[in-house]
């Protein structure tokens, strides 16, 4: 069995670093676009700063479509867009385009959640005092929010890292397509056992350091 492993640590480390390339990208996208979108889903509710249904709806129903469509389907009606964007349909960086239009609408309710965790006095006190609007998002909003927002960067982390797994069916690269050709395919159980432990202490690594780093900015 370790001689089975030790054979196997080259193909697996590359695959482990193909999986973090495929999460840090799409983590990375999540973040630059599902921020803001977030903020737009709280501020534009009824009674907020930007009230406006029109974008509150077309917002809301553009991210329940996207998250309605299970990831394996949305990974295959993607690769056309794939295939503009990268110039190919296979490896980590093609992947990686998928996971990102998944993790966007996903990362943008979390953060919606967490601005609506905010007490709305601390708002109203804001607005009392003279706050514009976007020194209200800056200044009250997002400071409030930021333990919330770090445990749905963990939670969106640790999905992608899920959904990254799924990729490898249609040859994205990373540890699922590792155990796929090499454990599935072949019947080696030792190299299925040896993937699962791999991704259930990755999991446990990042949650770890989410809650870690969510406690360390929580000043309430």
């Amino acid at each position: 069995m370790l001689d089975s492993i030790f054979n196997i640590l080259p193909d697996l480390n590359k695959a482990f670093f193909e999986t973090l390339y495929m999460v840090a990208i799409s983590l990375g996208v999540s973040l630059i676009v599902g921020l803001p979108l977030g903020i737009i889903l709280f501020i534009t509710d009824k009674g907020l700063l930007f009230e406006n249904a029109l974008i509150k709806q077309t917002a809301g129903i553009l991210v329940n479509l996207i998250r309605s469509v299970p990831f394996i389907i949305l990974l295959v009606a993607l690769l056309p867009l794939t295939q503009l964007i990268t110039g190919t349909t296979i490896g980590p960086t093609a992947a990686s385009v998928s996971l990102s239009v998944a993790a966007i609408p996903f990362f943008a309710r979390l953060v919606e959640t967490s601005l609506r965790e905010i007490d709305k006095g601390v708002i109203e006190a804001a607005v009392a005092v003279g706050a514009t609007p976007w020194m209200i998002i800056r200044e009250v909003l997002l400071p409030e929010a930021k333990p919330g927002i770090v445990q749905a960067i963990t939670v969106t982390a640790i999905s992608l890292l899920g959904y990254s797994a799924m990729a490898g069916i249609v040859g994205g690269g990373g540890i699922g397509d590792f155990a796929i050709r090499f454990g599935y395919y072949r019947y080696d159980n030792t190299i299925m056992i040896t993937t699962v432990v791999l991704l259930i202490v990755i999991v446990q690594l990042m949650q770890v350091i989410g809650d870690g780093v969510a406690k360390a900015v929580n000043k309430r």
